[in-house]
């Protein structure tokens, strides 16, 4: 397939083998470009990659990646980072997508995210596009943008990506987030505000469970005349929501029903409503949308359509004294730990 994966690495051997050895039963060309590694890294690209590159890092994403991309050898793009592997790509339908589509079209591929506990996030984001038509912009949190500035459509490929970025010691957590926001208050300071900047600038503050500063970036970033059907728009309200439950600004949470209409359009907005109503004693208008979640089909953060709504509703029927009901929705939780506890609180083994 005329494709190109392009991968941007500095020092991420273990990680970057993972990722190259996911591609090789597709007839993929794999461009790799390292940014100044100093452990086995050049060897693992040597071993794997159809075309390899060098670039001296300059803090900035978007530069390192448009060079990779300029070293391809096909114009459609599928970039990925070293920290990612493919766990499942129809093939043939990816193709059939592509080449039914003029360049003026970007694929949204489904990327999951895993960190130490083993649960997942998922996400749909940008990653497979004409570099005719597209190119990344941003110095960190990099976006595709198209080239001349016009509307460039947006599908779903069936490409689904790992990602184990959000795993490692919290040492490590904490550098790559002090990287992040190094870069990000850096680029605020070249180009100004800029709602998506202090969205990603929250998320770093949120990774290193810094909540104060967390939802002060996003109370930035709200205070834009933003579109609510933007998925980082979507994310940073629901980040923001639950920055304030870890700050225990509970009853500033309820500003989500000032919202709900607009923003109501997945399960992981309405779990987190319900958590809003749950912990301002809100009790029936929080079982209420848990049930609702489940409804959603998909959700972002495992367990919002399913056994963590269930759990909540669990414990607010434990809470009320309704023990029959209680143990009801425990057991709909099947093997999830807490809901294990509460069966066991309440004499269930």
């Amino acid at each position: 397939m005329d494709i190109s994966v392009c991968i941007i690495t500095k020092n991420e051997a273990d990680k970057l083998e993972k990722c190259l050895l996911s591609l090789k039963k597709y007839n993929l060309e794999i461009v790799v470009v390292d940014t100044g590694s100093t452990d086995n890294t050049p060897a693992i690209i040597d071993k794997y990659a159809d075309v390899s590159g060098s670039y001296k890092w300059c803090d900035d994403f978007s530069k390192a990646r448009n060079y990779s991309i300029s070293l391809a050898g096909n114009d459609w793009i599928l970039v990925l980072d070293s920290d990612e592997w493919i766990e499942n790509m129809n093939i043939n339908e990816v193709a059939a997508i592509i080449s039914n589509q003029s360049v003026n079209c970007t694929g949204k591929i489904e990327l999951i995210n895993y960190d130490n506990e083993l649960t997942r996030g998922v996400e749909r984001i940008t990653r497979l596009f004409n570099r005719k038509q597209c190119r990344y912009e941003g110095r960190i949190h990099e976006q595709v943008v198209s080239i001349d500035k016009n509307i460039v459509t947006a599908v779903d490929v069936p490409i689904t990506v790992g990602h184990s970025g959000y795993m490692g010691s919290a040492d490590n957590k904490k550098k790559k987030a002090e990287r992040n926001i190094r870069l990000l208050e850096l680029e605020l300071k070249e180009n100004g505000p800029d709602a998506y900047i202090y969205y990603q600038l929250g998320k770093s503050y949120y990774m290193q469970g810094d909540y104060k500063n967390a939802s002060g970036n996003f109370e930035e970033g709200l205070s834009f005349d933003l579109d609510p059907k933007l998925e980082y728009v979507q994310d940073m309200v629901e980040t923001y929501g639950y920055s304030l439950l870890n700050e225990k600004r509970i009853p500033e949470m309820m500003f989500l029903q000032n919202i709900y209409s607009e923003f109501a359009v997945s399960a992981d907005y309405v779990f987190l409503m319900g958590l809003a109503y749950m912990n301002n004693g809100l009790f029936d208008k929080a079982i209420e949308e848990f049930n609702k979640a489940k409804s959603y089909k998909l959700c972002k953060i495992d367990g919002c359509n399913s056994y963590k709504a269930d759990y909540n509703i669990g414990v607010i029927y434990e809470c009320l004294g309704n023990t029959a009901k209680a143990v009801l929705s425990y057991k709909k939780c099947q093997s999830y730990e807490p809901a294990l506890k509460g069966l066991k609180r309440l004499g269930c083994n």
